[in-house]
């Protein structure tokens, strides 16, 4: 049965990809379904979450679902609420004194409870595809089967973006998924107008990314800026850098923090991401607070035109760009004030590493990142 009609059809299900994998349904919106649905997951014990995106109405679907399943305990939430009465309505999904929580999309982010393993969308079809990716994500976070119903009104023709953000959800289920939804919903909503009456350039021939690239040097050009090098630097230490799946249990805010951290270009930016992490997550393991050091240092080496560090056979090996903005007398300081550093003909500054072979990832980082700003103009200034 095609997904494009949704004509004369009750039930489209997502195979699931292993038992702890969300089966996604498509279907219209159908009262034996949904009280079924309810039940089913109230029978083992579970939650439920019941997504009506209108305050107007929100009352009388919780009135609705009241009334035909009298044993059921119903609670609401929305943002029109007070902080006070959210608070508590939240308070007691969590602590099951609800079994269904009928609420608008403030459920979206940051909402973890391991009992709520089913969630019906009403008018799913109204919803970004990263939205309806979101919102699912808020169930199957235990190792129960869990359920997303996606449901859409009978009687009513979907556009053809809708039938692919509803058709995209049976396929994004795995690592990475998020980023093929924000590809898929750039894809299908468009990128925007970035200048002028009309979209300019060729991106789908260079990339999104690129493309903001390209077209900040060229902004900067206009206004007589400086545009330097694009330099991506690499750097090879041997160190363990990342994040434990102990600390950040969900794989796409997982890619996310990676995200974060990968952007940080001062130590200001790394302690409030940090501490961002310690109030969502609690206190940071050290190996995170190792990669914010790393993902400083490569920020670094990139504005100073450093195409390389890696550290073999005894020596940081700091390979210098041709066009690399540093400090001439930083470079004769770092040399004869180091032992055994040199500066080689390939452009290649070596810096003696023995000392570091067992010294803790943090206090390796502060060496480098101190080297990299003796030259460097700006730290100096």
């Amino acid at each position: 049965m095609s997904l494009l009609g949704l004509r004369d059809m009750s039930v489209i299900e997502t195979p699931p990809k292993d038992r702890l994998s969300v089966q996604t349904v498509v279907s219209h919106y159908n009262a034996d379904l949904i009280r079924s649905a309810i039940e089913l997951e109230v029978n083992r014990g579970g939650q439920v979450y019941f997504v009506h995106n209108r305050v107007d109405t929100i009352y009388q679907r919780a009135a609705w679902i009241q009334e035909h399943m009298p044993g059921i305990r119903v609670g609401v939430g929305h943002g029109q609420m007070g902080e006070a009465a959210l608070e508590k309505v939240l308070l007691g999904f969590m602590t099951h004194e609800f079994d269904v929580f009928v609420c608008t999309t403030i459920i979206e982010n940051g909402i973890d409870i391991p009992l709520a393993n089913t969630i019906l969308i009403e008018n799913a079809e109204k919803y970004g595809l990263s939205e309806l990716y979101q919102l699912r994500g808020r169930v199957g976070r235990s190792n129960r089967r869990a359920y997303a119903y996606l449901l859409v009104p009978e009687n009513k023709d979907l556009t053809e973006i809708a039938r692919k953000r509803l058709a995209a959800l049976k396929e994004f289920s795995d690592l990475g998924a998020g980023f093929k939804i924000a590809a898929l919903d750039l894809e299908l909503r468009g990128s925007g107008n970035l200048l002028g009456g009309e979209q300019h350039g060729q991106m789908d021939a260079v990339g999104y990314d690129t493309y903001l690239k390209l077209l900040e040097d060229t902004v900067r050009e206009l206004k007589g800026e400086e545009v330097p090098p694009e330099i991506h630097s690499t750097i090879s230490l041997g160190l363990d850098i990342r994040i434990p799946a102990s600390y950040i249990a969900e794989e796409l805010q997982r890619l996310r923090a990676y995200q974060k951290i990968a952007s940080l270009n001062s130590q200001l930016e790394a302690a409030k991401i940090l501490e961002e992490f310690a109030d969502r997550y609690g206190p940071p393991p050290d190996v995170v607070k190792t990669l914010a050091s790393f993902s400083l240092v490569r920020a670094t080496a990139q504005r100073l035109g450093i195409e390389s560090i890696d550290r073999r056979q005894g020596y940081f090996n700091i390979k210098v760009h041709l066009e690399a903005r540093i400090r001439p007398e930083g470079l004769m300081e770092l040399v004869t004030a180091t032992p055994g550093a040199q500066f080689t003909p390939a452009g290649v500054l070596r810096l003696p590493a023995d000392a570091f072979a067992s010294a803790p990832p943090e206090k390796l980082l502060s060496y480098l990142q101190n080297a990299l700003h003796t030259l460097d103009f700006v730290a100096l200034k």
